[in-house]
């Protein structure tokens, strides 16, 4: 498909539910088009970076099958990462995230932003400044590392002096970080805290857990910040796919993620397609 305006990509943030990414790159690569830019929160930050340095949408799926399709593989992974400490229900806390990125990912991630053949916008949080910190340039691992540094999970990532953690808190879908002249695509990952399925309609769910009750409420607060960011700007095409059934660390359900996506690519495919075409 020949394209007539640039095309900008923002992928946002979400866990395991940013896997469903995967199959908008693939819808892109089915309709031959490449962004012109790429930003990205978090997971999106992992997924635009891979993209970024050339791999299709199906490497990356293939990446992550093999990464995630053997339990047993992956819980060992992060018993070496964790070395001699010994945390109790496999918990990640503490872990540092670059380790996970060179255990995980690799050289898939090119180490410097330079090395990228699509430029990249990856956003973090620095959690004593308060406030967004944007790395467009530098090295590619740590920046991608500060993204993903969810607390309770992750340590933080320390950044030219400052602490860093995870883009979520500030900027969960950075779409705002596309230029505004180009024909931007938003894919939003968030979902929200769902309650678990009740036999009879007049059952009150159960009260949520400990861990549900952190995972969920960041979620509300990134809810709510990408609702006040499109009162004031919205992209061109917003997609979310349905997978708010999936947690944050829901990781070894990639298989199940990727085909609840799969689900709605026919529509992104579709919808690109007819932005475009009103473009030419």
């Amino acid at each position: 498909m020949s394209q007539s305006v640039p095309v900008s990509l923002a992928l946002g943030g979400g866990g395991a539910r940013g896997l469903a990414h995967i199959v908008v790159l693939e819808a892109l690569d089915d309709l031959g088009v490449q962004p012109a830019e790429i930003s990205g929160t978090s997971i999106g930050a992992i997924m635009g970076a891979a993209y970024a340095s050339g791999l299709s949408g199906r490497d990356i799926r293939d990446v992550v099958m093999v990464l995630f399709s053997n339990r047993s593989k992956t819980v060992q992974l992060l018993w070496q990462m964790r070395g001699k400490r010994v945390l109790p229900k496999m918990s990640w806390t503490d872990v540092d995230p670059v380790l996970v990125l060179e255990t995980f990912v690799g050289d898939l991630i090119p180490r410097d932003f330079e090395a990228l053949k699509i430029p990249l916008t990856v956003v973090a949080t620095d959690f004593y400044g308060w406030s967004e910190t944007v790395f467009r340039s530098g090295d590619l691992r740590q920046a991608v590392a500060a993204s993903i540094a969810i607390p309770v999970l992750f340590s933080p990532v320390r950044v030219d002096g400052r602490i860093m953690v995870d883009g979520g808190f500030v900027n969960p879908l950075p779409f705002d970080q596309l230029p505004e002249d180009s024909m931007s695509i938003a894919v939003d990952v968030t979902g929200g805290p769902k309650p678990p399925p009740v036999e009879e309609a007049s059952q009150q769910p159960p009260m949520p857990a400990m861990r549900e009750m952190i995972f969920g409420g960041t979620q509300l607060l990134m809810q709510s910040i990408v609702s006040e960011k499109l009162k004031r700007r919205r992209p061109t095409i917003l997609f979310r796919p349905q997978i708010e059934e999936f947690g944050v660390l829901d990781f070894l359900k990639a298989n199940e993620i990727l085909e609840a996506a799969e689900r709605d690519r026919d529509i992104i495919r579709r919808n690109i397609s007819e932005k475009l075409e009103g473009k030419v």
